[in-house]
């Protein structure tokens, strides 16, 4: 987990300046053409359908697996797409707001969690990733968020490959994540009432799959070609 060391005068110039090239890129080619759809954007406000629960991974960007313009999503991005359980104390809960937010103000009809292959997140629950650290880091209590979902894979498959328990536990961890939605009294509320559906959706970095869980069978299935995937998790 920890960071290789390169030289700073080598990599930290050029790479925001490619970021800066990206933008001006983007001047021409999206927003130049689109400049009404932009500036409806900002007058009108956002009225997205959707809000989509992600991973902070840089390979996943989930406008771009969506092929979603700008007013489509509603995106928040934490370590492993995870969704807290519902709780009213004095913290802070990033999660949490952008939850209430698109729910109560935005009133999005559907709210999918999309979780990936090859998590850094899922990996650092299974390895107990900082655990030993006294309370210095973060990443440790924030994945232990999805410890029922751990602890049911190792559980279920204890002689399993690492990487077998590790897909299976970032698909379990989706399951756990649309449970702890259904924990918020405004989720549960409009699911119940049919005014809201939850997904979750699991996206194979190597193969460019994207499945999407189904709660009746307790499968993930193939959204492109609909076929079943191999773990029941």
């Amino acid at each position: 987990m920890a960071c290789q060391s390169r030289s700073l005068e080598s990599y930290a110039v050029t790479d925001i300046n490619e970021l800066v090239k990206g933008f001006q890129r983007f001047r021409v080619k999206s927003f130049e053409p689109n400049r009404e759809v932009f500036n409806r954007l900002a007058m009108q406000g956002q009225t997205p359908s959707t809000m989509l629960i992600g991973c902070s991974d840089s390979r996943v960007d989930p406008a771009i697996l969506t092929d979603s313009a700008p007013g489509d999503l509603f995106v928040v991005r934490n370590v492993a797409n995870l969704v807290p359980p519902y709780e009213t104390t004095g913290r802070y809960h990033g999660t949490s707001a952008a939850l209430e937010f698109a729910v109560c103000n935005l009133c999005v009809r559907n709210i999918v969690v999309l979780g990936h292959s090859h998590c850094g997140g899922i990996n650092a629950l299974l390895e107990d990733y900082g655990l030993n650290d006294e309370g210095e880091g973060f990443i440790a209590p924030w994945v232990q968020i999805a410890t029922s979902a751990r602890d049911e894979v190792l559980q279920r498959w204890p002689d399993a490959s690492h990487a077998f328990k590790q897909r299976a536990c970032e698909r379990a961890g989706i399951r756990a994540s649309l449970n702890n939605l259904m924990t918020f009294p405004f989720v549960r509320e409009r699911v119940e009432d049919r005014r809201m559906n939850l997904y979750g959706w699991y996206y194979d970095l190597e193969n460019g799959e994207l499945m999407q869980y189904d709660p009746e069978k307790d499968r993930f299935y193939d959204l492109y070609f609909g076929s079943m995937a191999e773990e029941n998790v």
